[in-house]
């Protein structure tokens, strides 16, 4: 490959990565507040997708991306009062409400993206939120395209991440947290509100969610697809836990994962290559796997409490 069609793919490539690793990055930043706080919601893929029609719906119907994006909020609001009161308040098996919602998600939006869209013969796609073009910033040669050509929700997680990082770790609300992930009958003895604590925190990771699947629709693709989410909660999952159920870690390893997302898409649209799509397209997920079979020889601690019922 010569030198400048060499620079110009790493150039889409990395510019690429921030944005592919945004959705992943919201879902992630919301289940390092719940799994914090002793709550594993392995829902996040169902999660997700209804924000995504939340967004899509409010959207195409209002002309208006902001109410998609509040919709989304809303959406995720919802699922996580329904989540925490089963796992929280009823003290049911976290793993079998998570793919309960898994289920759900995807039934759910099918259902209605084709009672109300698929055959309505509308015009689907919608306007999306568009690259900010930053004075000077964005006329810099290579890094111009790499940093400065995003668009608001690619931006907006460079304040999320510093600000998870403050919550949990310079707050009395996140240290709340973290006791009550870690050892929820001292916390309680010490007068923190156990069930308030994981409620609070299951609606930041449920809400964190849903902008994350609102993203792919308002800000990435121009419409909503049937399992658009494809795997992206699952892999916020491993994302956690790789990175040691810290936002600063859930940066480093969302972007990562946003790396190969990158590379399937950018090796794609090559010509003449002559690897199969079908295992391009599976590159994101036998990363997953890799980081899995990592973590078997790193030593991760994660929360004492979490996944226990209190």
């Amino acid at each position: 490959m010569e030198l400048l069609p060499a620079l110009l793919f790493l150039q889409s490539t990395l510019a690429a990565t921030w944005r592919m690793a945004t959705p992943i990055l919201y879902a992630a930043i919301g289940e390092v507040f719940s799994e914090r706080a002793g709550v594993l919601n392995i829902g996040l893929e169902g999660i997700m997708l209804i924000g995504a029609f939340a967004a899509y719906s409010t959207a195409f119907e209002t002309g208006n991306l902001v109410l998609g994006l509040i919709a989304a909020v809303l959406s995720g609001l919802v699922c996580g009062l329904v989540f925490a009161l089963f796992t929280v308040t009823i003290k049911a098996n976290q793993i079998v409400v998570g793919a309960a919602f898994n289920m759900i998600g995807m039934g759910i939006t099918g259902f209605l993206y084709r009672a109300f869209y698929a055959e309505s013969g509308k015009v689907l796609s919608l306007k999306t939120f568009l690259p900010l073009d930053l004075p000077f910033l964005s006329s810099i040669p290579f890094l111009g395209e790499v940093l400065f050509r995003h668009n608001i929700m690619v931006y907006a997680t460079l304040l999320l991440v510093p600000a998870a990082s403050f919550v949990l770790y310079k707050t009395a609300f996140g240290l709340s947290i973290r006791a009550v992930g870690e050892h929820p009958k001292a916390a309680d003895t010490a007068g923190i509100n156990v069930h308030r604590t994981r409620y609070i925190s299951v609606l930041i990771g449920t809400s964190l969610a849903a902008i994350g699947g609102a993203f792919l629709v308002l800000a990435y693709a121009d419409q909503f697809v049937e399992g658009i989410v494809t795997g992206r909660g699952f892999i916020a999952l491993a994302v956690v836990v790789f990175g040691g159920w810290s936002p600063w870690g859930a940066m480093g390893t969302s972007l990562l994962f946003g790396v190969f997302y990158a590379l399937q898409l950018r090796i794609q649209a090559m010509p003449n290559v002559l690897i199969p799509y079908q295992f391009l397209q599976a590159l994101p997920y036998l990363a997953t796997l890799l980081v899995l079979v990592g973590l078997t020889k790193r030593r991760v601690r994660a929360p004492k409490a979490l996944g226990i019922p209190y």
